[in-house]
């Protein structure tokens, strides 16, 4: 049997392990107790020890990145499910006056846009500092409207919107366009050249049968003058003959 004082320490213990076990569960989150209950349940009760099942869980970023949209419609705003709720709580703490962009694709014509964070409005970037999240430069800073063309939930969409850059990155945002100009100015002057040349073959062909045509004409001619010299020669024998002749009678 066993002694008081070893039952009094084995309740000790067990209460000491449980107040434990509480400060440790009080100590994790839902989604984290629960994978803790369900080890122990496995554990105590199930036939295996232990699990390590893991579950698809849609944190409140996740919710943000399916539902944002660049520019909400009124039926976005009308939703009333929470996800959107959130979005759009999201949504309208959001700077929709200058965007913020970024450049890092800017040779393959990718430019990304997003609107402004109250910390950025408060340290003037995008407006008083370039726009390209890359750059702080406040010097030679224009406005510019761009036409914002996107891909979102599914379709292409288009949005006027207000970007400030700096001399430097406004090269880069306007990269493609003027690629685009140059290469149509090439194959511009290219075809030009083309023709040119292609003219000038052409002349230089009419030229030769020109040429031709006039030695055919000159030897023609030198021809026709030969018989008639000829002609005129055998006039003056005959004209000589009877003048001999009557000179004799």
């Amino acid at each position: 049997m066993a002694s008081f004082g070893s039952i009094k320490s084995a309740i000790f213990d067990r209460e000491e392990k449980k107040q434990q076990y509480q400060a440790h569960i009080r100590g994790l989150n839902a989604y984290d107790r629960h994978k803790k209950f369900l080890n122990d349940y496995v554990g105590f009760c199930g036939k295996e020890k232990s699990t390590d099942v893991k579950f698809p869980v849609k944190t409140d970023h996740d919710t943000l990145r399916e539902g944002y949209r660049f520019i909400r419609s009124e039926e976005d705003d009308m939703n009333p499910y929470w996800e959107q709720k959130l979005v759009k709580r999201y949504y309208d703490k959001l700077f929709k006056e200058y965007c913020i962009a970024d450049m890092s694709q800017y040779r393959s014509g990718k430019i990304g846009l997003r609107w402004r964070t109250e910390k950025e409005v408060i340290s003037g970037k995008g407006q008083f500092l370039c726009g390209n999240k890359h750059c702080n430069e406040k010097d030679g800073l224009a406005s510019y409207e761009v036409n914002f063309s996107y891909f979102e939930a599914g379709e292409n969409k288009q949005a006027l919107v207000k970007l400030v850059t700096c001399e430097r990155c406004a090269e880069k945002l306007h990269y493609k366009k003027r690629k685009e100009e140059l290469e149509r100015k090439q194959k511009k002057e290219y075809k030009r050249k083309r023709d040119q040349s292609k003219d000038k073959d052409d002349t230089d062909e009419e030229y030769e049968r020109s040429r031709e045509k006039r030695k055919g004409n000159r030897a023609s001619s030198s021809a026709v003058n030969r018989e008639s010299d000829d002609d005129d020669d055998d006039d003056d024998d005959e004209d000589f003959d009877r003048y001999l002749e009557g000179m004799f009678l």
